[in-house]
C-alpha cells in the first residue's frame, strides 16, 4: 500500500483545526481531496526523544537474532529475533514494525514487560501480526511507510523483552516456514501527558476546540444536519469560529437522557449484561421523529479533550463524498486499561500510527472505550466524511469506529456496544443512512474482493465483512446485530 511519509514529518507541522460553531462542528482550514494517484514520500520517524510539546516519545530498538549460533547457520530471516530483557525509558504501548509495508509477518511476536510501579515482569503476551488490512486503500495518496503489528497497551513500564519467531501460520507458503520481514524494530511508545489544554501544539496558533462536544437534542441535531447539507465536503473551506457548545437553554428530560457521558471510571471487569434495543437512560425516540431519520448527537470527546499533539500529523485533510457504511473494529491493544486511561491509550495509538507506521494521522475516525465514551479520531471534522485508514479497500464513503480493546475471547461491555449505536445513529443519519439497511461500496482492492467490485454491505459492518480478517474479534462481531437495532431505534425508526 504504500507510498512513504517523510522522516522529517515529525518536525512540528503547522496545523490548524478550523472549527465551526455547533451546527458545522469541525471545519478544516486546509483540505486535500482523496486522489487516486499515490505521491511518493520518504519514511516518517519519531525521534527517540522529542520536544513536541507533550513529553511523549517513541523508542525504536532493532531486533537481533537471539541465538547467535543458530543464526549463523540459519537461512536469512529464519532465526528467532528479539530483545533480551533490558531496562528502557518509561513507555506504555509496544509494537513491532518492519521495513517493507507489503511484507507479511508469518509467525508470532511475544512481549513481556516490567511494571514501572511494581518492578514485576508480566507473562508473555502475543501481538497481532496480520494487520495489513488496517490502513489506506492501495494507490491512494496515503500509504504506510512500513509494516507493523497491532500495538499492545501494557501500562507504565520500564523494562521489556521480545521474541519474534518465524512459523507456518496458515497464511500461505504451503506450510513452509517463511522468512521474517527485514528491519524488525520494537516501538516503545510513551504517550506523555498530551498537548497543553490551553493551546494545541502547533507552529501557528489555531482556534481552540472544546474538550467535549456536548450531546444535542434531536431538534438541534436536525439543524446541524441541515447546516451540513448546505456545505460541500471535499472543497476548500475558509476559516470559521472554533467549536462552541450548543446554545444554552432549559435542559429537557430528553437532553439529559442523551448526554451519555461517564465522568467517573468504572471497573475493568467485563460487563456481561445483554444490550437491549433501548435501555434506561437511552434517548426518547417514541413519538414524532426528526425528519430525516437522525439520532441525537452523543457527547464526543474531541482531539483537544484527549490532548492530541496536532504537530505530529499532517496539517491537511482528505475527504470522501459521504458516509454510507460504518466499519466496526477493535484496536487489538488489549483490555487492561481503565476508562481514565483511555485518552493515554488513544494518544499512544495515534503516535504509533503516525510515527511508527507512517500514516498521516490516527487511522480510525472515532473510538469508543469500555465505558461507552466516544472520542474523535482522525482530524478533519466530526460531521464530515473524513477519509480514514482503517479498512483496506473500503475507506472511501465509510468511517471506521474502533472499540478500544481485544474481543476475540473477551465480550465487549454493554456500554461500548451502546456507544457504537449512539454514534452510528447520529453519523449515519447525517448522511441519510438506515443502520439496519444495506448499501453498496466499490472495493479498492483487497484479499476478499477484487478492485472495482461493487460489494453489498450492511451499513453497520464489521471489519471482516470487507476483508478476510479476525477483526473486530468474534465476541464484538456477534453484537453488531444488537447495535444495528439499537441505532435504528435511536433514529426513531
Amino acid at each position: 500500500m504504500r507510498g512513504l511519509l517523510s522522516s522529517s514529518f515529525l518536525s512540528p507541522l503547522a496545523s490548524s483545526l478550523g472549527i465551526t460553531c455547533a451546527t458545522s462542528l469541525v471545519v478544516p482550514l486546509a483540505v486535500v481531496v482523496a486522489a487516486p494517484a499515490a505521491a511518493a514520500r520518504p519514511p516518517a520517524r519519531l525521534p527517540a526523544a522529542e520536544a513536541a510539546g507533550d513529553a511523549g516519545s517513541t523508542q525504536s530498538l532493532p531486533l537481533a537474532p537471539l541465538d547467535g549460533r543458530r543464526a549463523a547457520t540459519a537461512a536469512p530471516g529464519r532465526a528467532e529475533q528479539g530483545l533480551a530483557r533490558r531496562d528502557v525509558r518509561p513507555f506504555s504501548l509496544v509494537g513491532v514494525v518492519w521495513d517493507d509495508p507489503d511484507a507479511e509477518f508469518h509467525g508470532r511476536v511475544q512481549v513481556r514487560t516490567r511494571g514501572a510501579a511494581t518492578g514485576r515482569w508480566s507473562a508473555w503476551k502475543g501481538l497481532e501480526t496480520h494487520t495489513s488490512e488496517h490502513g489506506a486503500d492501495p494507490g491512494t495518496a496515503e500509504d504506510a511507510a512500513r509494516g507493523g503489528t497491532a500495538p499492545l497497551w501494557v501500562g507504565a513500564s520500564d523494562g521489556v523483552e521480545i521474541r519474534a519467531r518465524p512459523e507456518a501460520d496458515g497464511h500461505g507458503h504451503g506450510g513452509a516456514i517463511p522468512a521474517l520481514p527485514a528491519g524488525l524494530r520494537a516501538e516503545l511508545v510513551d504517550p506523555g501527558e498530551g498537548a497543553a489544554s490551553g493551546a494545541p501544539a502547533t507552529r501557528a496558533a489555531a482556534p481552540a476546540q472544546p474538550e467535549v462536544l456536548p450531546a444535542l437534542s434531536r431538534a438541534e441535531t436536525a439543524r446541524e444536519a441541515a447546516a451540513l447539507r448546505g456545505s460541500a465536503p471535499g472543497t476548500p473551506d475558509t476559516p470559521h469560529p472554533p467549536d462552541t457548545p450548543a446554545p444554552a437553554g432549559p435542559a429537557t428530560e430528553e437532553d439529559q437522557a442523551t448526554e451519555g457521558t461517564d465522568t467517573t471510571d468504572t471497573t475493568d471487569t467485563t460487563d456481561t449484561t445483554e444490550v437491549a434495543e433501548a435501555g434506561a437512560g437511552d434517548p426518547v425516540v417514541d413519538g414524532p421523529r426528526a425528519a430525516p431519520y437522525i439520532g441525537p448527537r452523543p457527547a464526543i470527546v474531541t482531539r483537544r479533550g484527549w490532548k492530541a499533539n496536532e504537530s505530529l500529523r499532517e496539517k491537511s485533510f482528505a475527504y470522501t463524498k459521504k458516509v454510507k457504511v460504518a466499519f466496526v473494529h477493535h484496536t487489538a491493544t488489549g483490555n487492561g486499561y481503565t476508562c481514565k486511561q483511555a485518552p493515554s491509550v488513544i494518544r499512544s495509538i495515534y503516535r504509533y500510527h503516525v510515527g511508527s507506521m507512517g500514516w498521516r494521522d490516527i487511522g480510525y475516525n472515532f473510538l469508543v472505550d469500555k465505558c461507552g465514551k466516544i472520542y474523535e479520531g482522525r482530524a478533519g471534522g466530526v460531521t464530515r466524511p473524513v477519509m480514514g485508514a482503517h479498512t483496506l479497500g473500503f475507506n472511501s464513503n465509510s468511517m471506521g469506529i474502533a472499540v478500544i480493546g481485544s474481543f476475540g475471547a473477551t465480550k465487549p461491555t454493554a456500554k461500548s456496544v451502546r456507544g457504537i449505536a449512539r454514534l452510528t445513529a447520529w453519523k449515519l443519519g447525517l448522511h441519510g443512512m438506515n443502520p439496519r439497511g444495506k448499501t453498496y461500496l466499490k472495493s479498492g482492492g483487497g484479499n476478499r474482493y477484487q478492485k472495482g467490485k461493487n460489494v453489498r454491505l450492511n451499513t453497520i459492518s464489521g471489519h471482516r465483512d470487507g476483508f478476510a480478517t479476525s477483526c473486530p474479534g468474534g465476541r464484538l462481531y456477534s453484537k453488531l446485530g444488537t447495535a444495528r437495532k439499537t441505532s435504528a431505534r435511536y433514529q426513531g425508526r
